[in-house]
């Protein structure tokens, strides 16, 4: 596992850090560098050739789901987005309308890996790494990250970037945002389906874990470019080939 301040970057940036060693964040200090036209073009050329690249497989996926286990092949959840009343002047920030939700929802896309009837006694928590609920194919596709190939629809739509802080439910999003005050500073960027936070830590165990991810993610933001994005999608091979832990 890296540490966050050995962030492979050409361009040199000022970052204020706690004794730990991790960063200290403001909103004003979020400020993001690269295009947004360049990072969407990029984005959409990618994820519309990893789609026709990957139908085959997402095809054998969809078949194998269906023959092993009742209920649909897609599993649908609503998530927040970017939030985009943050990129206004800091003095903004006190607008009490910003905190409905924390950003605008959508509806995320996934292969089902688990029981269609999953959540009916647990209501909404944390993934677990060895999650009893999940189905014998649903650990193969988790396992290697094919249960999130939907999600190329959701870049195409706008909806997420390839990389970016992974998006969270409304009610999980809402405790997090109690618990770690720079929660919310995620949602200044776009989500994604991968990112820094996952190619440098595994699943959640507990709240100082999403803390560490909280902390990558914002250091993300403060360094994204379309350059750290193609380093971080070619970061992510690894872990999903299983040669390395993370996500």
């Amino acid at each position: 596992m890296r540490h966050p301040t050995q962030y492979d970057v050409e361009r040199p940036l000022e970052i204020r850090r706690e004794p730990s060693g991790m960063p200290s964040l403001t909103p004003e200090s979020l400020t993001p560098y690269r295009s947004e036209r360049a990072a969407r073009i990029l984005n959409v050329a990618i994820a519309g050739t990893a789609l026709v690249v990957l139908a085959p497989v997402m095809i054998a996926v969809a078949i194998a789901i269906k023959l092993t286990s009742p209920g649909p092949i897609f599993y649908r959840q609503t998530r927040i987005g970017v939030d985009r009343r943050r990129r206004r002047p800091v003095s903004a920030l006190y607008d009490r309308r910003m905190r409905d939700l924390g950003g605008a929802p959508f509806a995320i896309y996934k292969f089902r890996s688990m029981r269609s009837d999953a959540e009916r006694t647990t209501g909404a928590v944390w993934a677990a790494k060895a999650d009893p609920r999940v189905t014998a194919v649903g650990r193969l596709i988790r396992k290697t990250r094919i249960d999130e190939l939907p999600q190329l629809l959701n870049v195409i739509k706008g909806d997420m970037n390839i990389v970016g802080p992974r998006p969270e439910r409304p009610s999980i999003f809402a405790q997090l945002s109690q618990s770690i005050e720079q929660y919310p500073m995620r949602q200044l960027a776009r989500p994604g389906i991968t990112g820094w936070a996952q190619v440098n830590r595994s699943y959640d165990s507990c709240l100082d874990d999403v803390r560490l991810k909280v902390r990558y993610d914002l250091e993300y933001i403060q360094r994204q470019s379309v350059i750290e994005d193609l380093k971080i999608m070619l970061k992510t091979l690894p872990v999903v080939l299983g040669a390395e832990k993370g996500w």
